[in-house]
């Protein structure tokens, strides 16, 4: 029988049990509410607050390939390998036998020096220097930038002090393969030059951040990790062929140094679609090792300089008249070697000959500057001129790249007496590489420039495709007036004194050459050194690809007959590695005197 006395005591304590238990489940809850329902707004708030700790997650930065999908450019792992100074000190090991071995910090340090590359004093240095600056340091870099092979032998020394911090590299797997056009990026991971600039909204990749916190012995504390992922950057695709531009890269490394040359490059277009197949330079720069490159040849002359076109102009001259004015191409005049015209102007052409009567190929075949100043009377100044900016000629080009250049034509209205005819065999103009290949592009494609291209696609990380946005082509001239020139270039290819030097047997081959004066920068020419063009197309009946080469200042031979050789080389690769079939017919044999 229980009494009144015994049963107050224990109601008391079922009270107080229950009370506790109460609390202890409000506790609970709000324990799960903190740490599991509410965790990341409260570890926001703590990390906000300074609570926390983070470290960077880095995007990896996008590829850049070239049309097959080939790499050129892309992104490794590079490690900082940081020490914590207050821990190195002498350890315990277990050794190969299970014996507990002490291991001296300065074991330790000249085996991480054997690793690194330095010293065992430099490294026992950045640690009392970190000491000395903070006694309770938990921080020193022992170096930054290391290979995954470095990498993993620190990590195999099994050290409890040292731990790196990964993060991406650039990295170019063939060297200086398209290197002028590709560019580099700085220390930083800083777009500097080239395409990896131009493009960079492509390639960039964003970088996250992961926060958390830590305990006192600095272990990551379950549950508080919040995490803003990193985006990876897209991968651009080129349109150049990567092993052709190696093979040009020899061949104008070659062929600028057998010429005494300054530098020397090699184009390729494909003439149906205006895509750069291949831009090819000397020097060339090596990426990885930018410092090794002089400034000057740390981007690409392709599609920086601007030069004289000489007389490769004369091609765009009689494209103009054949179009415009009704000529053939065995319309003639009579060429002295010099002629003085009615407004004063004096033209002269770079041999002496007695009076000829040429017809308009025969011009081309000679390259008489005389003729073809002669049959410009036959079109108005500004008819010409207009043709010249319908060719592309002081507009640049659609290739995004930085610092392109344009080309310089005047206004017709502001030629004077001398420019007038200057003008007609490319003196008193600039172009560039990319304008005069545009301008021979729509000479073999039926009369339409194509706009050029360098970049084929964006592919973004999600997958989205995105491709360059172009300027429209522009018709020229006629499809009749095209097939036209095409058969006059054919001839010059055939007839003119370096034909048997530039024939690809099976070939149907379109060429014309120029060599212009280069500019002393006191308002005359220098004497006896000239920019050298040498620019064709194959087959000359049904043209694919577009090859120019040119030479800075050839000094073994000085007229654009220096870049004979190299041009041969490049239309027999282009042929190869595209399989364009040969000819199987002859072209047409036109008369080049009346």
């Amino acid at each position: 029988m229980t009494t009144r006395a015994t049963r107050s005591p224990r109601r008391r304590t079922v009270t107080a049990l229950f009370i506790v238990l109460v609390v202890l489940v409000a506790f609970i809850v709000r324990l799960v509410d903190i740490q599991v329902v509410n965790a990341d707004e409260h570890v926001e708030d703590s990390i906000a607050l300074g609570l926390g700790n983070s470290h960077t997650l880095y995007g990896t930065r996008g590829e850049i390939v070239d049309e097959s999908g080939q790499e050129l450019a892309g992104s490794i792992l590079l490690y900082d390998a940081q020490l914590s100074p207050l821990n190195v000190k002498n350890f315990e090991r277990t050794d190969a036998s299970g014996t507990k071995v002490t291991v001296p910090v300065a074991d330790t340090a000249a085996k991480i020096a054997s690793v690194t590359g330095q010293t065992a004093e430099e490294v026992t240095a950045i640690v009392e220097d970190a000491l000395a600056a903070n006694p309770d340091s938990q921080y020193a870099s022992l170096k930054k930038g290391i290979s995954t092979e470095m990498y993993r032998q620190l990590v195999d020394l099994k050290l409890p002090f040292i731990y790196f911090t990964p993060h991406p590299a650039r990295t170019y797997p063939d060297g200086a393969v398209a290197g002028n056009l590709v560019g580099f990026m700085g220390s930083d991971g800083e777009a500097l030059g080239g395409i990896e600039k131009t493009q960079d909204a492509c390639l960039a990749a964003s970088d996250g951040v992961q926060k958390f916190q830590q305990g006192k012995d600095g272990v990551v504390i379950p549950g508080t990790e919040v995490t803003d992922p990193a985006v990876d950057g897209g991968t651009l695709q080129l349109t150049i062929n990567k092993d052709l531009n190696w093979y040009l890269q020899q061949l104008a490394a070659e062929q600028g140094q057998d010429m005494g040359a300054q530098r020397a490059t090699i184009t390729v277009v494909e003439v149906k679609t205006g895509k750069i197949r291949a831009a090819a330079e000397w020097p060339a720069m090596d990426p990885n090792n930018v410092s090794a490159s002089a400034p000057a040849d740390r981007y690409s002359h392709i599609f920086t300089d601007t030069f004289e076109p000489g007389s490769t102009f004369k091609s765009l001259t009689a494209a103009a008249l054949v179009d415009g004015a009704g000529q053939t191409p065995t319309s003639t005049v009579m060429a002295p070697d010099q002629v003085t015209f009615a407004n004063g102007a004096r033209v002269r052409d770079g041999h002496a000959h007695a009076d000829l009567n040429y017809t308009l190929t025969g011009v081309l075949i000679d390259s008489s500057n005389v003729g073809i100043s002669t049959f410009s009377e036959r079109m108005s100044t500004q008819a010409r001129y207009d043709y010249l900016k319908n060719f592309g000629i002081g507009e640049g080009s659609a290739v995004d790249y930085e610092g392109q250049a344009t080309g310089t034509l005047y206004p017709a209205d502001e030629w004077g007496a001398q420019t007038a005819y200057n003008t007609t065999f490319g003196q008193a103009v600039t172009t560039t590489v990319p304008e005069l290949l545009g301008a021979y592009g729509a000479i073999a494609n039926d009369g339409k420039r194509m706009p050029l291209s360098l970049v084929e696609s964006c592919t973004k990380p999600d997958g989205t495709v995105v491709t360059p946005d172009l300027p429209d082509p522009v018709q020229v001239i006629s499809p009749e007036s095209s097939k036209q020139m095409r058969e006059m270039l054919e001839n010059v290819a055939t007839q003119a004194n370096y034909g048997q030097e530039i024939g690809v047997p099976g070939y149907r081959i379109a060429v014309k050459t120029g060599t212009g004066e280069k500019s002393d920068g006191k308002g005359g020419y220098k004497a006896g050194l000239y920019f050298t063009t040498m620019i064709g197309f194959v087959p000359a009946d049904d043209p694919q690809y577009l090859v120019a080469v040119t030479l800075d200042e050839p000094t073994v031979v000085r007229s654009s007959t220096a870049n004979a050789s190299a041009f041969q080389k490049a239309i027999t690769q282009v042929v190869k590695t595209y399989r364009v079939m040969p000819a199987t017919s002859e072209g047409p044999q036109l008369p080049a005197f009346g």
